[in-house]
């Protein structure tokens, strides 16, 4: 069949829209591929970011557990009348350090002295009358029997000065051991009966600083470790762990800890908030300044560090105690080139050009 030449122009037409569309597009694509052939280049070709390493070793460093704690008197001891009386002194005054012995309330004598001067004039007639007894006795006068007779006699009048001593004495409310009057319950002229209190006298040498630890972090503890306690006021305890409770508080899963320290001048007040630092050990870690501390994308606080074939890589660390030197770490294993400047604007897996730390 043969066409006609209005169909054979239209069939030409046509052919030459789809021809001009398509070399559109080959001619768009080809511009389109060499600004991005040009911007690959131009990454290849960028210089490396440049950073600064220390050498940090590996090395063994004692490891300390800091809790919150407080300090707490040793002993606490509330002093007692043994004997009824009134008071008659209170010779120590209430808050002085007091030492082992000191009187802290004296009640009145009362009869108690005339009692014992008559216990000591009885045990005098009983020496006599045993010393002439036993004179009797060696000449055949005096039976064995009436000698022990005698004898008992003299016992029981030295049983009776010693009592009558004792009951002078028990009018001498004396301090059980050095510390702090801490309280005084009994004023001049009050009655104490037996068993009533003069005042309460308080231990602070040794101080204890006390504490709870959580589950978590007790098996790293054992009772005789060496600790350091900062207290609010400025001051540095050195003790040792005494008691270390192996059953936890209900509520709280807590274990109770108290260290033992020498308190000088009884400085050290009971009831201060301190920070304890107690040794757990000791283990690797490494000495780096704390300016190369960073943070990393989940937030984690650790180091970067330029591995095998100057590639930047990260591990998160723990600090386990600050110096007027730097800051020991745990998490990093072996010598570790540590990048101390620039680590802030590289990200693991960069290749950097790597310098000496000035």
């Amino acid at each position: 069949m043969r066409l006609k030449s209005s169909q054979v122009f239209a069939i030409a037409v046509a052919l030459l829209v789809v021809a001009f569309f398509t070399i559109g597009s080959v001619i768009n694509g080809v511009k389109a591929r060499k600004p991005r052939s040009r911007t690959v280049a131009a990454a290849d070709t960028r210089p490396l970011a440049s950073v600064q390493v220390t050498e940090t070793p590996e090395e063994m460093h004692p490891y300390f557990v800091a809790i919150r704690g407080r300090t707490e008197a040793a002993r606490s001891v509330v002093v007692r009348s043994e004997t009824p009386g009134i008071v008659a002194q209170t010779p120590a005054t209430e808050g002085s350090l007091v030492s082992k012995g000191q009187v802290l309330c004296r009640l009145n004598v009362d009869a108690r002295a005339a009692s014992l001067d008559q216990a000591r004039a009885a045990l005098k007639s009983r020496v006599l009358t045993q010393q002439a007894s036993a004179d009797l006795a060696a000449r055949g006068y005096r039976s064995q029997t009436q000698l022990l007779q005698d004898q008992a006699a003299l016992d029981g009048a030295r049983a009776a000065v010693r009592q009558a001593e004792i009951a002078l004495e028990q009018t001498n409310i004396r301090a059980p051991f050095a510390g702090s009057f801490d309280k005084r319950d009994a004023e001049v002229g009050s009655y104490l009966a037996p068993g009533q209190s003069c005042g309460t006298v308080i231990e602070l040498s040794p101080i204890l600083i006390v504490g709870d630890i959580p589950e978590s972090e007790v098996s790293k503890f054992v009772v005789g470790a060496p600790a350091l306690a900062r207290l609010i006021s400025g001051e540095m305890l050195s003790g040792k762990v005494r008691y270390l409770a192996h059953d936890a508080e209900a509520q709280t899963r807590t274990y109770h800890l108290e260290v033992s320290a020498v308190n000088p001048g009884l400085k050290a007040r009971s009831g201060l908030s301190a920070d304890l630092k107690i040794s757990a050990g000791a283990g690797p870690a490494h000495r780096i300044p704390i300016s190369a501390l960073v943070l990393d994308a989940a937030g984690r606080q650790g180091v970067r560090f330029v591995g095998p074939g100057d590639v930047v890589g990260f591990a998160p660390v723990t600090v386990i105690e600050e110096t007027s030197k730097g800051i020991y770490v745990s998490g990093l294993k072996g010598p570790t080139r540590l990048i101390t400047v620039g680590q802030s604007y590289v990200a693991e897996g960069q290749k950097v050009q790597v310098g000496r730390a000035q």
